[in-house]
């Protein structure tokens, strides 16, 4: 018991020293007040000494920031998740791809809808989304914290977050893919945004049977051109290249030497085309048959140049550089890598690619130096089934280095040393660049699948904070039925030995990957910086509705009302229409103050609408179903709280 008790002492001056102004104390008394012995706290609820350290090192005191800002996809939810580290705490969920009631998005919203209906594909409306990987806007290979863009594997679409207030101001479709794994992916002054497909589809033709896969099908990278003035894509400027009907897995851009280029995964070189039911391979099976696949490697400077002077030919309103021309400019080749790969990583010195094939134990380091040496020698071990030239695989690698089963994923840190995540040992593998070696491995719960690292995919990383994405939580958690949570795990990367710090069970869907940004990186404005202010063109709105000027208008069957809200009241608090009128409502927060937000519900209309301070929004709707529809506003709106309330009249014909 002595041993023990001195170890709690060390352990409890090293926690105090963490804690710092935290307010921890350990002083003697009984229970779990102020006043409480921290150890005989610890000693109640089983707490080791590694468990108390580690909640010091996370524990934020209220009204304490966090130091860092997660990013993080939100699944199959279609959002993004705005996580605090290292605390760990879910500061938003930021509406992108599909309707969320809380900030109005989809409900009713004139320019949400619009949104909406600039996401339809194939005719359809989409209600859902597969939100894979978030991209921090940059500058000179640094995230500048300004925009947020994010894809939806599903579908295939990308959107785009203004981090001004970090809403969705766009939502771009691409017609000639049928689905998106590689993106979103930014070059490093955010000139392009890059999405590459996953399933090929025909590129050419609007239907073509898999037995003419090898004829018809394609694969396709974008470069959306990013106007950042504008807060925009400019689609006028942006351009596809057409690539072989492999499957496209993830992208990484150059950095410094490597300024310029694209790194893309890809799979299927075998170019299966599944088909169990006839007794053929499965595509599991299939698509792993060969030994390597090849990583595509892209001069984006060169195809913007040869895009810009009309070397493209359309398709489905897309300007598409095709592949021969591709491979005849000097655009396009391939470098084997291990099979299976998922993931290329550019080293923040943009010397060198890793990349990991799940089905190979090995991290694979490529060399940007020599890969430029085989381009300009012609060093090429022969060409794929299209013509690209394929560089000989032994003459550009680094080197090769076993990490583990099943590696996937790589972020940095500030000291040259990278990190894994094993996806079938369910660890995660600490190693060193310069020399090859690993250094560290730390358990993870379970299957871990993306890693994010503070300011890890940047030229330069902070180290401090790895977050482990884990696919399974089986027995982190209180049960909740079959369908369990995912787990995040936050990790010390600081020292020479990694060490969990806490466990975060995400609910809303699959997360796959994400991006950690300081938080004195981002600038959001506490409240719109004027009255009338729109969120969709961030400008101040031409129905905009000042104080004194509230007012109903008829023309006809059209019913424009102009109203404004403010702690604590609706003007006007009476809207009367008859049945089968068009009712449009410009409404107008007045507010000023910070958090100072409103919402505004109709009953039995599905609108509802979100109105921070000095938002100006608008909404409209046919008055089809005559009655009396309250309106009231849905947040806590002031002391009162359900004062803030009018009436929808809808006077039946006749």
């Amino acid at each position: 018991m002595r041993s023990n008790r001195v170890g709690w002492g060390v352990v409890l001056t090293a926690a105090l020293a963490l804690a710092g102004a935290a307010g921890l104390h350990s002083c003697a008394g009984a229970g779990g007040g102020p006043g409480a012995d921290v150890s005989a706290i610890a000693s109640e609820r089983g707490l080791s000494e590694a468990d108390i350290v580690a909640a010091v090192k996370t524990y934020q005191p209220t009204g304490r920031f966090d130091e860092y800002v997660m990013f993080a996809s939100g699944g199959h939810s279609g959002q993004v998740l705005v996580i605090g580290v290292p605390s760990m705490r879910l500061l938003k969920v930021i509406a992108a791809f599909t309707p969320e009631p809380w900030q109005g998005f989809a409900y009713g919203s004139q320019e949400h809808q619009e949104l909406m209906e600039s996401a339809m594909m194939a005719g359809h409306e989409i209600k859902w989304g597969d939100t894979h990987h978030p991209a921090l806007s940059e500058t000179d290979g640094d995230y500048d914290g300004q925009f947020l863009f994010i894809n939806d594997k599903a579908n295939p679409r990308i959107a785009v977050i203004d981090l001004r207030d970090f809403e969705t101001k766009q939502i771009l479709t691409n017609p000639n893919m049928g689905t998106n794994h590689g993106g979103t992916f930014v070059t490093p002054n955010t000139e392009y945004v890059i999405e590459g497909a996953q399933y090929s589809v025909p590129l050419w033709t609007d239907y073509a049977d898999v037995d003419r896969y090898q004829e018809d099908y394609r694969g396709l990278v974008t470069l959306w051109k990013f106007d950042r003035a504008r807060g925009r894509v400019d689609e006028n400027q942006s351009f596809s290249i057409e690539l072989p009907p492999y499957w496209h897995d993830l992208a990484d851009a150059g950095k410094g030497p490597s300024f310029g280029w694209v790194f893309l995964n890809s799979f299927n070189t075998e170019m299966a085309t599944g088909g169990i039911e006839d007794g053929n391979p499965a595509f599991e099976s299939g698509v792993s048959a060969n030994d390597m696949d090849y990583m595509h490697v892209i001069n984006w400077q060169k195809a913007a140049e040869l895009a810009a002077a009309g070397r493209t030919r359309e398709a489905r309103g897309n300007q598409v550089i095709e592949l021969q021309t591709a491979i005849d400019e000097g655009v396009l080749f391939f470098i084997p890598e291990p099979k299976s790969p998922h993931g290329v990583d550019v080293t923040p010195d943009g010397r060198f690619l890793v990349v990991s094939g799940k089905l190979d134990p090995n991290v694979t380091v490529y060399s940007w130096e020599k890969i430029q040496q085989a381009i300009a020698d012609g060093q090429f071990s022969g060409e794929d089934a299209y013509g690209v030239p394929i560089i000989d695989f032994a003459s550009v690698i680094d080197g090769q280095l076993n990490v583990g089963l099943g590696p996937l994923h790589t972020q940095y840190d500030d000291k040259g040393n990278a990190y894994t995540s094993i996806f079938l040992d369910t660890k995660v593998t600490k190693w060193s660049l310069d020399p090859l070696q690993v250094l560290d491995q730390i358990d993870v719960h379970y299957n871990v699948g993306h890693l994010a690292a503070a300011e890890g995919d940047t030229r330069t990383p902070d180290g401090k904070y790895l977050v482990a994405m884990n696919k399974w939580s089986i027995d982190r958690f209180n049960p909740v039925g079959p369908l369990l949570p995912q787990n995040f795990q936050l990790i010390d990367i600081s020292g020479d030995k990694m060490q969990l710090l806490y466990d975060m069970p995400i609910g809303i869907g699959e997360p796959h990957y994400a991006q950690i940004v300081k938080a004195d990186k981002l600038q959001p404005f506490e409240y719109y910086p004027e009255i009338g202010y729109s969120p969709a063109t961030m400008s101040a709105s031409a129905d905009a509705v000042q104080g004194g000027e509230e007012r109903v208008e008829r023309t006809g069957n059209q019913v424009d009302v102009y109203m404004t809200s403010i702690r604590s009241h609706f003007t006007p608090e009476y809207i009367r229409v008859r049945e089968g009128d068009r009712v449009t409502i410009h409404i107008t927060s007045l507010e000023q103050a910070h958090d100072a937000t409103h919402g505004f519900g109709i009953a039995k209309y599905n609108i509802n609408l979100s109105l921070e301070a000095g938002e100006s929004q608008t909404v409209s709707f046919v008055a089809d179903e005559p009655g009396v529809f309250p309106y009231y506003c849905t947040e806590f709106c002031s002391a009162l709280h359900l004062e803030m309330t009018g009436y929808l009249l809808v006077e039946p014909r006749g």
